[in-house]
């Protein structure tokens, strides 16, 4: 945040100009947007097919996040960007969350934008992702606009109580691919209070709301293994498949997740 109101400055005094300030973007430097900034790393080969958007957990940042190599290099096996978004203060603001602050809804739409504007990325090529806290941010984008994405592949978070109804959320919901950890005990699968106010959301609960607004087809539910982990797959949805993997594993998201994720929803090596 520091960095964005110091490009900011910069900008409004003549210092730089905004087309100067958008050649620096990638790589180590940020991309500003409205309201924050994003990071993005490239596939090295050329053979860009679109990107993954990728919310950080708490207390995290863009820029720790594109450290996490394996999660990055798998990314680009795919062909995709991998795109960092920062959060402020490392936390996200969204329907009863314990942070209150900046309008999300509006910031990640000019993620969106600038991601068309800046690289050419269309919605169906863009893959919604996040971790804890930043999978709980995705899982309400995706709710929320669900149309600027082509899928999702999430980690160790959901929806927040109360949840949403699955009338709040847009009937163009993206096929998802969620992992979660019968052992995670930072955000638990039965959800847990923080701080005695704010509550985290119920994993097969949040589900739920997701699959009844995209209208799945419970009949059809099988059973598929995903990274060796064992998945309830729910087929026939508006646009595509639910899909939900249960690991005996605690808070992570792991690379081999990511790749089977990615895989799952069309976005092969």
């Amino acid at each position: 945040m520091r960095l964005y109101l110091f490009f900011f400055f910069l900008i409004m005094t003549g210092h730089v100009s905004i087309a100067s300030a958008a050649s620096s973007c990638g790589g180590p430097a940020p991309c500003l947007v409205a309201m924050g900034d994003y990071r993005i790393e490239l596939p090295k080969d050329g053979d860009v097919r679109g990107a993954y958007v990728f919310f950080h957990g708490f207390k995290s940042s863009a820029e720790s996040e594109m450290q996490q190599r394996p999660l990055v290099e798998t990314t680009l096996a795919h062909h995709l960007a991998f795109v960092a978004v920062d959060g402020v203060d490392g936390s996200w603001s969204f329907p009863h969350s314990p942070r209150a602050g900046r309008d999300e809804k509006a910031f990640i739409a000019s993620v969106f934008s600038d991601l068309h504007t800046r690289y050419g990325f269309t919605s169906d090529q863009t893959v919604l992702g996040g971790f804890s806290i930043g999978a709980s941010m995705a899982w309400y984008t995706a709710c929320q606009q669900g149309e600027k994405a082509a899928a999702m592949v999430t980690f160790s978070g959901v929806f927040w109580d109360p949840l949403p109804r699955a009338d709040d959320c847009i009937a163009d919901l993206p096929p998802i691919v969620h992992f979660h950890g019968t052992a995670d005990q930072t955000f638990p699968l039965a959800g847990r209070a923080i701080g005695g106010q704010f509550y985290q959301g119920n994993a097969f609960e949040s589900m739920s709301v997701m699959r009844a607004r995209a209208k799945c087809a419970p009949k059809g539910v099988k059973t598929i293994r995903l990274a060796g982990i064992q998945c309830e797959d729910v087929p026939d949805c508006i646009r595509g498949a639910s899909i939900m993997c249960i690991h005996n594993a605690g808070h992570e998201a792991r690379a081999d997740m990511l790749d089977a994720g990615l895989t799952a929803v069309g976005f092969t090596r």
